[in-house]
């Protein structure tokens, strides 16, 4: 694995002894030497995870960071900053500016290398999901971004695995006040409740007795359940080695005792934002699916959705011998409602229609709007004498009562008139079916409306 990393710093010296660490590693290494720089060049599309000193002339580090956190546009970029400051203020405050990760110098390279492959890996993840979410944006759909810029990481729901009670007692009392806690002594229930409960993270303790953390940590990658779910390592400082090891299986974030409690609120919230932001990027992502083969007026499925399936159902059909009948419905004299009533009026006729229909057919059964007043239902298994049954429901649920307008104006009688074909054997395929059933639609409206007619062939 690879990606594009930006080294910024402003000591030439400390630029190439970075660049040449991580080109040995086979990373692709641009550099910068102040904050203007580098926040160009990620505003560019340059980078995948940046490197970022804290004290530089003009912009310094944390507000480099702000910035970056802040524009929708590099809001998904990793960020490590590596500083010599050492106090857990400067941990915190870079952190609460927006960083992954804060690094103190002199950095190992195991411990470099490890913590920027890790959120190289989550990068890599997480773009094709933020892709499929700036194009829900470009329609009108929630800002995934923009809700994951304002979110504070607070209010999350935190599983803590951990069996020595002086440890958990001190780690539930400082996230409390911005986090629900849970803690979990048995590493064996907590894999159980991790997967069938919605947690935000995970923090495991990795010196659990009589129990690898790290394969816990494995196990909770393993299960689909809770490939995402963000885990925290909290480790002693001789456990380095673990702890790595830990990043290799996929941990998001460690800290080390004795624990800042100010530096576990701020790790703890940068996991809870980045769960719940991956999360809104799936949402949109199934969204953006479901508009794509759904008719947003009626809810049934599209003609696209139809064109995608209706071939793959034939030639099922036909491998298995089986009947498949297709329905096209058509609303009488609806170009009559639109220009009395209006198209308001007449899109409260559509739904109304769409609900009769989607309870009259078999939830195997596809209904589909075709376009404007037209809909096809097409039902596997199903042989021409029980299709012109359901069909014939149809005609009557949506004859037997008025068709409420809306707002007042009323409401009108409907009527449809359905033409029927079937599929038995011999050189068919989806496109004739969907044709001789449309034939006999005209000949249904032909012979006066209002009635359901069989393709003779």
């Amino acid at each position: 694995m690879t990606a594009r990393i930006l080294v910024v710093d402003d000591v030439e010296t400390n630029l190439r002894l970075l660049e040449a660490r991580l080109t040995a590693e086979y990373f692709d290494v641009i550099t910068a030497q102040d904050g203007a720089t580098a926040l160009e060049l990620c505003a560019r599309a340059q980078c995948d995870i940046v490197l970022l000193d804290v004290v530089m002339p003009g912009l310094d580090g944390f507000e480099v960071c702000r910035r970056l956190k802040a524009d929708p546009k590099t809001h998904h970029i990793p960020v490590i900053i590596i500083t010599a400051l050492d106090h857990p203020s400067d941990r915190v405050r870079g952190l609460e500016a927006g960083a992954d990760d804060f690094l103190t110098k002199p950095v190992a390279d195991v411990a470099l290398l490890a913590r920027v492959r890790s959120l190289a890996r989550l990068k890599m993840l997480g773009d094709e999901l933020r892709l499929r979410a700036q194009t829900t944006r470009d329609i009108g759909m929630s800002d995934a971004l923009a809700d994951a810029i304002a979110d504070t990481g607070d209010g999350g729901r935190v599983l803590l695995v951990d069996d020595r009670e002086s440890s958990y007692e001190r780690i539930r009392a400082a996230l409390s006040g911005c986090q629900t806690v849970e803690v979990e002594t048995e590493p064996h229930e907590a894999l159980f409740r991790a997967a069938e409960e919605d947690f935000d993270v995970l923090v495991v303790s990795l010196s659990l007795e009589g129990f690898d953390a790290l394969r816990l940590c494995a196990q909770i990658r393993s299960l689909e359940r809770t490939r995402t779910l963000p885990v925290v390592l909290v480790a002693d400082p001789d456990d380095n080695v673990r702890v790595i090891r830990g990043l290799d299986v996929g941990v998001n974030d460690y800290l080390m005792r004795p624990i800042d409690p100010n530096e576990l609120i701020a790790r703890v919230r940068t996991q809870v934002r980045r769960r719940r932001y991956t999360e809104r990027l799936r949402n949109n992502f199934q969204i953006s699916m479901e508009l794509a083969v759904t008719d947003d007026l009626t809810g049934l499925h599209n003609r696209r959705y139809m064109e995608m399936h209706l071939q793959a159902l034939f030639d099922q059909a036909a491998a298995r011998g089986r009947t498949l009948s297709a329905l096209v419905v058509d609303i009488d004299f609806f170009k009559g409602v639109n220009d009395r009533y209006g198209h308001d009026a007449g899109d409260e006729v559509l739904r109304e229609f769409s609900r009769r229909l989607k309870a009259s057919v078999r939830g195997i059964d596809l209904a589909v709007r075709l376009g404007g007043e037209e809909f096809v239902v097409i039902m596997p298994e199903t042989d021409a004498a029980v299709a012109r049954l359901v069909a014939e429901r149809i005609r009557a649920k949506v004859a037997a009562k008025p068709f409420s307008l809306g707002l007042g104006r009323g409401a009108i009688d409907v009527t449809v008139s359905v033409g029927v074909a079937t599929y038995l054997s011999g050189g068919d395929d989806g496109a004739a079916l969907l044709k001789r059933a449309d034939v006999a639609l005209y000949r249904a409206k032909s012979d006066g409306r209002n009635r359901v007619v069989a393709d003779a062939a």
